[in-house]
């Protein structure tokens, strides 16, 4: 397809405006469709492109460079997670802006110049993040965020806050008591689509390598935010995440694996003693789900409601393991 006039390769343009960074595995269709959206996008703005591809098995690797050879890639031989193939990425950058960007996400017309354009004029603004938007075309709440806590966490797995979004207590994490139409100041963007100035991660540094999958983006913003620099969500940028990119796998496995990053989010920020206290309403708390959901299987009318009791049961189960400490 013929290229986005924004885009160009590094040796071309020493310092860009914007380097736009994708972690990709096993997501070919989506990754096409996204960068289809990123070069109708480009226009005003000189971009690099990085695509670092964690051993995708689909394909990947040569869809890019047959149908985006502006792209560098950075092709891994194993699964280095998010944090890890971003920071390969951002090594090699030389934007004045960094975009982490999903590759199950599409990019609104005129969203990134809009967001390069704020970030040249705030310059006490340190990450930015775009209003987002899902398949069904309701906003995601999770694109401005306060900071997570072990009660908020509580009042999520309790289905407190799902009860009670609106509350200014109970819906506190994804601040449901505000639509997310308008643009302000907040703790916490999504990585799904992030920018962040250079200054910034100069100052603060890369992502935490700890995290395999989830909680970096948590991480990264606590750091930011911490070194005295803003963390704005602006609405007049759009993205819609379609989800079921890169972060396949089992939800016995997946719902564990963001149960760990939180819990080390909890102890990198906060303390040891918030990362018990977590670990510890997440065993109260799965113990009656497990409870629950081992009635409902008992006393099931049919094989349809069994299937649906043993699958949680069996989640929850793995929840357990990690709660007390049996599975890392």
């Amino acid at each position: 397809m013929p290229a986005g006039r924004g885009f160009q390769r590094q040796s071309i343009v020493e310092k860009p405006d914007l380097s736009v960074i994708i972690v990709n595995w096993n997501a070919k269709e989506l990754l096409a469709d996204c960068l289809k959206s990123l070069f109708a996008d480009g226009e005003g703005v000189t971009m690099e492109l990085f695509v670092v591809d964690n051993a995708s098995s689909d394909g990947s690797v040569e869809m890019v460079q047959r149908r985006f050879p502006e792209a560098i890639i950075i092709a891994n031989g194993e699964n280095l997670g998010f944090a890890r193939a971003a920071n390969q990425a951002i090594g090699q950058s030389r934007g004045r802006f960094i975009l982490l960007l999903n590759p199950d996400t599409l990019v609104m017309k005129q969203s990134l110049p809009k967001m390069v354009g704020f970030l040249h004029h705030q310059p006490l603004v340190g990450a930015l993040g775009p209003k987002i938007l899902t398949a069904k075309g309701s906003i995601d709440l999770r694109g401005g965020r306060c900071f997570p806590t072990p009660l908020t966490e509580l009042f999520d797995q309790a289905r407190i806050s799902q009860v009670f979004p609106r509350s200014r207590l109970f819906g506190r994490y994804l601040m449901g008591y505000w639509d997310h139409n308008d643009s302000r100041e907040v703790d916490l963007l999504s990585g799904a689509c992030l920018m962040v100035r250079r200054e910034t991660i100069e100052e603060v540094g890369p992502l935490d390598e700890d995290f395999f999958l989830y909680g970096e983006d948590v991480e990264w913003c606590y750091r930011i935010k911490r070194a005295g620099w803003k963390i704005f969500y602006y609405a007049e940028a759009e993205i819609i995440h379609l989800g079921g990119g890169s972060t396949k796998g089992s939800p016995e496995g997946l719902g564990v694996e963001a149960l760990r990053s939180m819990n080390l989010f909890f102890r990198k920020g906060y303390g040891v003693l918030h990362s018990w206290l977590h670990r510890w309403l997440i065993l109260l708390i799965t113990l009656a789900k497990e409870a629950f959901f081992l009635t409902r299987f008992l006393f099931a009318r049919g094989e349809r409601e069994r299937k649906r009791a043993r699958e949680k049961i069996g989640l929850h189960y793995q929840v357990l393991r990690w709660s007390i400490g049996i599975t890392k």
